[in-house]
């Protein structure tokens, strides 16, 4: 099969996803909405001291866009699972674990990628330096995707559960917890002007393993959720 054939189907999905995503916009940009909630409330309730906000930036963004994509985890698949287009995608000629990968990319683009393009703005809310938000923008761009990742994998373990968005939580947050605590210490470690290459590494080897891994583990969870 010719290289542009191959992706057409990819193309479409991505396309697809895209489109369902902007007609339910309503319920894609409750996590956005979320996010943003939370990480305006914080400095609001803390005051204007500037050393006080930078101490507690990282973690206040990072534990938001934690919760952002738990958020909006359990709908990856459900509706898709729910009328029946997940069966259809599982018995399509086209790789199973590519048509996942396009729903979790689209679940990144919807959640994830916001949430670093709003980074500069909230480096401004909470007065961090040039170089700190800078680093708060690489660390989203390497965690977001392992958080859309390990919610993805928590959504196809938990698929078939009614009312699993507990029993979701309990799956993936502790999952997601190495991602919170160097992306944070990495933020941290540039405003106190200590070097951050070991956080950085760690992240950008998570995020290649997750996408290695996982997208072949949330494929095989489906298709035992559809059987």
């Amino acid at each position: 099969m010719s290289g542009p054939s191959y992706f057409q189907p990819f193309s479409r999905a991505i396309r697809r996803e895209l489109l369902l995503a902007f007609r339910n916009l309503g319920q894609s940009v409750n996590p956005l909405i979320f996010y943003l909630i939370i990480v305006t409330l914080f400095p609001l309730g803390i005051g204007a001291d500037r050393e006080t906000l930078m101490q507690i930036a990282p973690a206040v963004v990072w534990v938001a866009a934690l919760l952002a994509t738990l958020l909006a985890a359990d709908g990856i698949f459900r509706a898709d699972y729910e009328d029946g287009s997940l069966e259809q995608l599982a018995c399509s000629p086209s790789p199973f674990v590519g048509m996942v990968s396009v729903k979790i990319f689209t679940h990144w683009l919807m959640t994830g990628l916001p949430l670093v393009l709003l980074a500069p703005v909230l480096g401004i809310l909470f007065s961090l330096s040039v170089q700190s938000t800078v680093i708060l923008v690489y660390t989203l761009l390497l965690g977001t995707p392992v958080l859309s990742l390990v919610s993805a994998m928590g959504a196809a373990l938990t698929l078939s559960v009614r009312n699993g968005g507990a029993l979701l939580a309990l799956i993936v947050l502790p999952m997601k917890i190495p991602v919170l605590l160097f992306a944070t210490r990495c933020v941290g470690a540039v405003s106190m002007g200590l070097p951050v290459d070991a956080q950085l590494l760690f992240l950008t080897a998570l995020l290649v393993l997750a996408i290695s891994l996982l997208p072949v583990v949330i494929a095989t969870a489906l298709k035992l959720n559809l059987n």
